[in-house]
């Protein structure tokens, strides 16, 4: 996959570090960076609509004017670096907010989500969520967007036979085939019909000229997530691509799983796909 758009999400503050370091990287890999600033919609309040008034109002206004000056900040950054770029604001309400990112996202080669959304846990959610299933675009998230990488040298790639694992497996596929190294991991793999877990995506890879190599790997009653994140370190790895929510959003929320841990606390570079 050859990236020329890359598209960056932010939140109308605390941004700059991020625009940054997006900016640094498609100028690696010559692209074009899109960015949509976000903000949620404040809503009006309950009860006698003639109290929907100067209050309600007022907020709104100063919400889209913080949108715009975060449009005219990112621009003034941006004009500087010397890339191709574009910048907007959308303003949107909650139950419009996935919809609207992954509507822009379409028109980019994978989405970038780095710190400044954690000052807004509820935005930064439904970014992510957004991005990932409304848009069929890989999304990169990482606690610091100066770490990621679309040039990864080692890639751990979380393998569970899914559709979920085999997207993102394929939407890899470049980088993969372009890093020195691939760990192809498997965590309480069970085998099927006498064959060997993780033989059959390994030959596909190795077909496509991807150096690499089968880890399969108990979880000692570890969770899953942890179980990959420490064998990501012990390998140097510098990207993990895993393929996201294999259960339902709402499953994901209650009871925790590995795509709610990635996005919660990306210790490595995570490439997501769902």
């Amino acid at each position: 996959m050859t990236y020329k758009t890359i598209l960056l999400v932010v939140g109308v503050s605390q941004f700059e570090d991020d625009l940054r370091a997006a900016a640094d990287l498609c100028a690696s890999e010559g692209a074009h960076l899109s960015v949509l600033a976000s903000k949620i919609a404040t809503l009006p309040p309950m009860g006698d609509l003639s109290a929907i008034s100067d209050a309600w109002i007022d907020s709104r206004d100063s919400d889209m004017e913080q949108l715009r000056q975060a449009v005219r900040e990112a621009k003034e950054i941006l004009g500087n670096t010397g890339i191709s770029f574009d910048v907007a604001g959308r303003y949107s309400e909650t139950t419009r907010l996935g919809q609207d990112v992954g509507e822009r996202a379409r028109y980019a080669d994978v989405t970038l989500i780095g710190t400044s959304l954690r000052v807004d846990d509820l935005l930064r959610r439904g970014v992510i969520e957004g991005a990932l299933f409304f848009s069929a675009r890989p999304v990169l998230l990482a606690a610091n967007l100066r770490s990621a990488t679309l040039q990864p040298k080692n890639v751990l790639l979380a393998w569970n036979s899914t559709i979920e694992s085999t997207r993102a497996a394929h939407e890899a596929l470049d980088m993969m085939r372009n890093a020195e190294g691939v760990s192809l991991v498997l965590v309480d793999p069970k085998i099927k019909n006498g064959k060997e877990p993780g033989a059959d995506i390994a030959t596909y890879l190795a077909r496509h000229g991807v150096k690499v190599t089968v880890a399969r790997l108990p979880s000692a009653g570890r969770p899953v997530e942890e179980v990959l994140v420490q064998y990501a370190r012990d390998t140097s790895a510098d990207l993990i691509v895993i393929g996201a929510y294999g259960h339902s959003r709402i499953r994901e929320r209650i009871f925790g799983g590995v795509t709610k841990t990635m996005i919660d606390a990306p210790i490595l570079p995570v490439f997501m796909v769902r």
